[in-house]
This record gives C-alpha cells, sequence and structure tokens, in this order.
C-alpha cells in the first residue's frame, strides 16, 4: 500500500462518498470549489482544492470552480485572476465549468419569491442594530420582530420595491421566516437578502440587492448539480440552515460534509487578519515571501508538488488541530532535494588569498549539478588565487570542535583544494578583512592524490568571476507558535516578528547563475534553499530563501520513533 493509499483509506470523507455510491444515494460525485473573491488564497485553501478535485478525479467524477460573489463591496477582479492562477499552478482543472453566485442572482431571486409566497419568508424593516438585540444569545431565545407577520402581499411589494431601488442601504431587508426561539442561532430567521447600492465586478448596477453568503451557497450548490458540498468545521452549525431552504424549495440536496480546516503553527490564516497585514503595509503585498498564501508560497520558491504533498499527508479530520510548519518545510525540503541544481553563493563575503597559487591562473573546476540526479550533469566553476568564503567559516579564536577555517587550521574547498589558514588581516577597528592561506595542489578533488581527509569542506566562489547579489532571508512572520496568544488589550499583530525580513546586498554568486530566470530554485551548498525573486533583473539578481537545510520535522519524526 503506497502512501497516498494509506491516508486516504482512513479518510472519513471518502468512506461516506463510497457508501454514498454503494446505496445509490447518488450515482456519480460530484465536487465544486468555492472561493469568495475577497482576497488571495491561503495553504489553507490548498487543502481544500486538493481534497475537491482529487475526489472528484479519484471516483470519476467532475469538480467546479465557483467564486461565491454576493457582495460586491469586497470582492474585486484582482482576486478572481489570482484565484484562477493558483488553482492551475496547483495541478488542477475545472475544464469548463467555471461558475459565479452571480451566474443565479435571477434563479435566487425566483427562489426568494417563491419563499415569500410559501409564508417562508417576509421583510423586516428593523435596523441591523435591533435584528441584533432581538436575536438574542446562546442562553436566551430570540424575539419576533414586530414585522414578521406583514402578509404575502406586502412582502411581495416590498421586495419588488427593494429590487427596484426605492430603498436606501440599510432600511430593510428579507429574513426567512423558521424559528425565533431556535437553539441554532442561524435558524432565528436569518438575513436573506440585503440591500447595497454598490457595483457588482459582472453584473454592474442591475442589482441593488444582494443574497447573503447562507442563502446563495446551498443554492448554487444545487443549481449545478453538486453531489457532496465539502467544507470545513464552522460551517457545521450552518448545515440544518442550507437543508432547510433545499427542503421548503424541493429542490436538488447536495450533501454537506465537514471537516477540520487546516491551521498551521507560526501561521495566520484569516483573510480579513491577512488583509489587515496588506493593507496596513506590515508586509509588501499578498504575495510577501512571509505570506501564507499561495501566491507568497510560490515567489518564495515552494512548488505545486510539495504543497500537494503537504495536503495528502495532513489528510483531513474531523477535529481541530494545528499542523506544525516543520512538516510543510520538511515537504519542499523532500521536493527540491529531488529537483534544484546545487551552487555556491557567499552570503557575506570573506577575502581569501592563496599565496602559493599562480595569481594569473584561472581553473576550470568540475561541479557536480545534483547527486540525486545524475542526468543534471556537470558544470565547470573558475578557481583563481583570490576567493570569497562565508565569513562565518571563520574564527580566529576558535570554539571547541570547530572545524571549520581558523590560523593554522586545513579545510577542503568544495571540488577544489584543501588549503591552511597562515595569515590573517585586519583593518583600523581589529576586523578581519582579509585571510592568506596555502593549498596543496596534489588534493585536487576527483584526482588520485585527493584522498587526504580534513574535518571541515566550505564552499566559496572565485572573486574575480563571482556576481553580485541580493538575497532575502525570510523567517516566520510570527514569532509564537499561536499568533493570536497575546496580551489583553493587544491583537495578533503584537507577534510580529521584526526579523521576518533580513536583505543582504553584498552576496556573491558563481558566475553559472548569471541568467538565472524568475522562478528558478537552487541549493546553494551549506545554505539552505533559494529561488530567484520575480523582482530579479538582469541588472540586479535577488534570490529568496525558501528554506533552510536544517530539517526540524525530520529531527521530531526520529525523537517520536
Amino acid at each position: 500500500m503506497g502512501k497516498t493509499d494509506s491516508i486516504h483509506s482512513s479518510d472519513f470523507i471518502r468512506q461516506i462518498i463510497k457508501e454514498d455510491l454503494r446505496t445509490n444515494k447518488y450515482n456519480r460525485v460530484h465536487t465544486r470549489f468555492p472561493p469568495e473573491p475577497n482576497g488571495y488564497l491561503h495553504i489553507g485553501h490548498a487543502k481544500s482544492i486538493c481534497l475537491n478535485f482529487s475526489i472528484a478525479k479519484e471516483f470519476g467524477g467532475l469538480c467546479n470552480l465557483r467564486f461565491d460573489d454576493t457582495n460586491p463591496t469586497k470582492e474585486q477582479s484582482e482576486y478572481i485572476e489570482s484565484i484562477m492562477k493558483d488553482v492551475r499552478w496547483l495541478g488542477f482543472d475545472w475544464e469548463d465549468r467555471l461558475f459565479y453566485a452571480s451566474d443565479y442572482f435571477d434563479k435566487l431571486y425566483d427562489y426568494a419569491v417563491q419563499l415569500i409566497k410559501d409564508g417562508n419568508a417576509y421583510i423586516d424593516s428593523l435596523s441591523a442594530q435591533e435584528i441584533r438585540e432581538y436575536r438574542g444569545t446562546l442562553t436566551e431565545a430570540g424575539r419576533d420582530s414586530p414585522y414578521r407577520n406583514r402578509s404575502v402581499e406586502e412582502n411581495l411589494d416590498l421586495f419588488k420595491r427593494m429590487r427596484a431601488g426605492e430603498f436606501e442601504d440599510g432600511t430593510c431587508v428579507l429574513r426567512a421566516k423558521i424559528d425565533m426561539s431556535s437553539t441554532n442561532l442561524n435558524m432565528r430567521d436569518p438575513v436573506m437578502y440585503r440591500i447595497l447600492h454598490s457595483t457588482h465586478h459582472r453584473t454592474g448596477d442591475k442589482w441593488c440587492i444582494y443574497p447573503m453568503y447562507d442563502f446563495a451557497h446551498g443554492q448554487s450548490d444545487s443549481i449545478e448539480g453538486i453531489t457532496h458540498s465539502l467544507c470545513t468545521l464552522e460551517f457545521e452549525d450552518h448545515r440544518l440552515l442550507y437543508d432547510w431552504f433545499i427542503e421548503q424549495l424541493k429542490i436538488h440536496h447536495s450533501q454537506q460534509i465537514e471537516f477540520a480546516r487546516l491551521n498551521i503553527s507560526h501561521t495566520i490564516l484569516s483573510k480579513r487578519k491577512l488583509l489587515q497585514l496588506v493593507e496596513e503595509k506590515y508586509v509588501n503585498g499578498w504575495n510577501d515571501p512571509r505570506m501564507p498564501t499561495i501566491s507568497g508560497l510560490r515567489r518564495r520558491g515552494y512548488t505545486s508538488e510539495a504543497i500537494r504533498d503537504f495536503c495528502e499527508r495532513i489528510g483531513v479530520a474531523k477535529t481541530y488541530t494545528v499542523v506544525d510548519i516543520a512538516l510543510l518545510e520538511h515537504c519542499i525540503r523532500e521536493d527540491l532535494n529531488l529537483r534544484a541544481p546545487r551552487v555556491m553563493a557567499v552570503l557575506r563575503p570573506l577575502k581569501l588569498v592563496i599565496d602559493n597559487y599562480p595569481e594569473n591562473k584561472v581553473e576550470e573546476l568540475d561541479a557536480v549539478n545534483n547527486p540525486e540526479d545524475d542526468s543534471m550533469g556537470t558544470r565547470k566553476i573558475p578557481f583563481s588565487r583570490v576567493l570569497y568564503i562565508e565569513r562565518d567559516d571563520f574564527q580566529e579564536e576558535p570554539q571547541k570542535k570547530w572545524f571549520r577555517l581558523a590560523p593554522g587550521r586545513e579545510v577542503r574547498l568544495k571540488h577544489a583544494y584543501i588549503i591552511k589558514c597562515e595569515r590573517v588581516i585586519k583593518d583600523e577597528t581589529g576586523e578581519v578583512i582579509e585571510l592568506h592561506c596555502t593549498y596543496d595542489p596534489e588534493t585536487k578533488s576527483g584526482c588520485a592524490k585527493a584522498e587526504r581527509k580534513v574535518k571541515g569542506t566550505l564552499h566559496w566562489v572565485s572573486a574575480g568571476h563571482s556576481i553580485k547579489a541580493e538575497i532575502r532571508l525570510y523567517d516566520y512572520l510570527f514569532l509564537k507558535s499561536n499568533p493570536d496568544d497575546v496580551e489583553e488589550g493587544s491583537d495578533f499583530k503584537a507577534n510580529l516578528n521584526p526579523s521576518s525580513l533580513e536583505t543582504l546586498t553584498s552576496c556573491r554568486i558563481e558566475p553559472s547563475l548569471a541568467d538565472a530566470k524568475s522562478g528558478t530554485r537552487y541549493q546553494f551548498l551549506r545554505l539552505g534553499y533559494f529561488c530567484v525573486d520575480i523582482d530579479s533583473s538582469d541588472e540586479k539578481l535577488i534570490f529568496n530563501r525558501t528554506v533552510s537545510l536544517r530539517d526540524t520535522w525530520a529531527k521530531i519524526q526520529k525523537a517520536q520513533k
């Protein structure tokens, strides 16, 4: 049994679907991914996308992409374009099944009229504040609105006038007539339509009344013939309401199945809070590589394969859990380990001169592009008398178990020779600015006499051939595992990490990266995985750190075993 099979065999959603097919409750499987276009998709949405499209494929069914665009004050075409791009990038295709709730505005209006005629809906002239007061609490029943018993004729007339634009925003609403004493607050005469004199991104100014999400959602599923409506647990209490509407209208009944939403440590997955970060400029837009948005992860260097693997590993459950972000990072490491070429880059350069190496000599050394994939071949890297190494790879007074460079110590330069530090040069402040070393010409990598062993191996670049680059080191956006864990009077922004981005502008990279294209991913030896940023150009190469090489998740798993 493969990894995916073992996960799916214990998946309660798939078990429900199998039973529905066996009993012929449905003779097909038809799912949908129904985002509201009021923000960019994040990693939590990726879980839902993977689940809906994968289930449809496994059972030979179909999956729609539908935008639940019922609130023109918050929706933008920009969000729609980004959502479609993200779904395609994740590897899924809705084919010809792209829909909008706004496609059904006329039908939804007719449904509302039917409910009014059947005595199941009425126009309420209470204010929004009064409606909240009349609604009651979890421990106290609600009260009937004084407008609840308007006649069918009066309700139809008022609803028609609402549509005609006779009333101002907030003047009145259409409510379902259900049960103001219900223990489920969603059943206490919920609002179905409100007045919004706002231009819609698709219907323009045709409408000045718009259906509430809770009214439009279930009926949209029904219109599209959805069999299994998969949604997160916060909609569990809404299921009774969705069922009520469908039963009163006597239309196709989709089955709603709830699963636990994705929660990840050190991460906020609330579109409202993410929008706040964007609008208040705590981040540089929705696709900031620190954001958990799909566009942010893509820009940071994550692959669609890694995200799909992550979503498969976490599976679906009925209970609230928090996934350690280390698992997501583990998935991208495993993926990039197989596909990312190895290159050398020096983030904080320290000049190193090999005194016994000929001044004008340049060697072209062979370097393996990826030891995990022989088909990726080799490349040539220039080696010369003057190099750069990492400043952190040298200590003048080495600590215990220091296996990197120090006065009188030897190390191997990757793909090259063993060198020994002979002399240290400092500036007037005492800072080390240059190292002078000697090399052993008999220890060239790949040669028969290169067997002499030393404990440390360093990466490097040739000073005269390397290219300058800007490298952005990203860390967690939040300091705490639970960003909402704040003291009274504070909000989640109090836990923002002030060191979530460090920009290094004097980095040096090997010349093979001169033509690196936006989105290309590499492993910088000993440093981590990096991706060429979308702001990169021929004049200025910019790399984002996708993830470091330290695999915290692997250590956690090993400790548990």
